[in-house]
């Protein structure tokens, strides 16, 4: 008999006034494990995305003015992504955000984390689209699967040990 655990969703939210996505997320980890699962290029490969679409490290350089890009890799089609890091510090990430099929289209996304007590940290993400049709269109696009997928893959390497 298998089991399977139910993590908890995501909560993302679309401001009404600004073209913003808004994500939160408690995780049972320390802000240094969510800061590693982020920055750590092996780490941040086996998590990010919807399960079953493995991420390919192209570039990671994880610091203040370092850049990244990365291949997700759905079957037969590659979609990559890159950005620059603006900011990396002990909890919090200030990265842009490319999907290379929309080169234009570049979001300004910031990642924070907030000690909670008792080994829990909570998890605000926000990104800023260039537009509202732009903003929507990632929210029609089924993004909170892969945002899921992924933050219960964290969940997974919090509870084996290997972050």
């Amino acid at each position: 008999m298998t089991t399977s655990t139910r993590y908890p969703q995501a909560a993302i939210e679309a401001d009404p006034k600004v073209p913003i996505i808004r994500i939160t997320r408690d995780f049972r980890g320390t802000t240094a494990q969510l800061m590693k699962a982020h920055t750590d290029p092996e780490l941040y490969a086996r998590w990010v995305g919807p399960d079953g679409v493995p991420c390919k490290i192209i570039d990671w350089d994880a610091r203040n003015g370092g850049s990244w890009r990365y291949v997700a890799i759905a079957g037969d089609d590659e979609h990559g992504f890159r950005g620059c890091f603006h900011t990396v510090s002990d909890d919090k990430i200030v990265q842009t955000f490319t999907w290379e099929g929309m080169p234009d289209q570049v979001s300004l996304e910031t990642v924070w984390f907030e000690d909670l007590g008792d080994g829990t940290t909570r998890l605000h993400a926000q990104s800023l689209c260039d537009s509202f049709e732009s903003r929507d269109g990632w929210l029609a696009s089924g993004m909170e699967v892969g945002v899921n997928d992924g933050y219960a893959a964290i969940d997974r390497l919090l509870e084996s040990g290997e972050l």
